[in-house]
């Protein structure tokens, strides 16, 4: 059986996290609807969810997978470079980090999907689901 990698987190940061699912972007709300209940390819994302000393709009733990949704804010010079640091910190921590705008979602979602799933198969490719590599199987 594979062990799922502990990811730590603040938890001081629950209370936001479920804050900021009650105050979803209309962005979020609509990526949400097409992530919940293991709609892509069967994985299980969650919303909101604290990691180490952020909160990843989106994560599935199988799929090592963090997916931001970004609204006009964080086109100003101090949000970009938080974003920067978070995306260092969680890429650190063994997850890929996907990044869409407001305007991708709102109007593009059937190109943000495909990306997501495009992600999906290939991490399939390498880490076939339920499979754990053996140390002779990681370098291939």
């Amino acid at each position: 059986m594979k062990r799922r990698k502990i990811i730590p987190y603040n938890s001081k940061l629950k209370e936001f996290a479920r804050q900021l699912r009650n105050d979803s972007t209309k962005a979020e709300i609509i990526l949400w609807q097409k992530l919940k209940r293991k709609q892509i390819l069967g994985y299980d994302f969650h919303r909101q969810k604290p990691l180490d000393n952020f909160i990843a709009d989106f994560f599935c733990h199988e799929l090592m997978l963090v997916i931001e949704v970004d609204g006009y804010s964080h086109y100003l010079v101090s949000v970009k470079k938080k974003d920067k640091r978070k995306d260092k910190r969680l890429q650190q921590l063994g997850l890929t980090v996907m990044r869409f705008t407001d305007d991708e979602v709102l109007k593009h979602m059937a190109d943000v999907l495909l990306t997501i799933e495009d992600y999906i198969v290939a991490y399939e490719g390498h880490t076939p689901k339920g499979h754990t590599p053996s140390p002779s199987q990681e370098g291939n």
